[in-house]
């Protein structure tokens, strides 16, 4: 940033070191623009660019005993500007990361419970759908799904050959999906995956 220096800049500062008010109301009217213009460049907020040159100004302000020691103004000027625009741009780099952490941890809380509540709701209605089933088919597709016999082990328990226990299975899971698939697609294709999970 290239600053064309105040006229009678030793003057006007020597002043301000003396606490002449009026004095500053002239350094500030002269350099504002400039300063504001480069600051907004960088942050592109008029909000943040106003409050960063204020606060450039009281920085000075405040320090005006020592402003005669300095022997260039306008490098002094520039460096707190930057300084402190940088410092807003970090921070505001900061914000911004720990919003972005914040959805994210919202949106995967979100998610779990969404998906905690989807499979319990799945699991009432596959519990429902069972209860439907005829008792003969009901006990062999729990001890099938639930209980992860095989079809030879369920046979021997109820006596009946494996070929009628693979039909109860196949027919029970036939009444399952069909019944999901009526009510909600997504449960339907759950539904799929828990049938995976069961067959595994």
């Amino acid at each position: 940033m290239s600053i064309k220096p105040i006229h009678n800049e030793t003057e006007i500062l020597s002043k301000i070191s003396a606490g002449d008010a009026r004095a500053f109301t002239c350094l500030f009217d002269f350099y504002y623009k400039n300063l504001g213009q480069y600051v907004y460049r960088l942050t592109e907020s008029l909000e943040a660019t106003e409050e960063i040159v204020q606060d450039v100004f009281v920085k000075i302000w405040s320090g005006r005993e020592s402003l005669s020691q300095i022997e260039s103004f306008t490098n002094y000027l520039f460096i707190i500007t930057r300084n402190k625009t940088y410092r807003f741009l970090k921070d505001k780099a900061a914000a911004r990361t720990k919003q972005q952490r914040f959805e994210q941890q919202y949106q995967e809380e979100c998610s779990f419970q969404h998906e905690t509540n989807t499979k319990r709701d799945f699991s009432y209605m596959i519990d429902e759908l069972i209860g439907k089933l005829p008792p003969q088919q009901r006990k062999v597709y729990e001890l099938s799904k639930i209980n992860h016999l095989k079809y030879s082990e369920i046979a021997t328990l109820l006596s009946i050959s494996p070929e009628t226990v693979k039909k109860h299975v196949v027919a029970a899971n036939k009444f399952i999906k069909n019944s999901i698939s009526e009510k909600n697609d997504q449960l339907f294709l759950l539904f799929f995956m828990v049938c995976v999970h069961f067959l595994k």
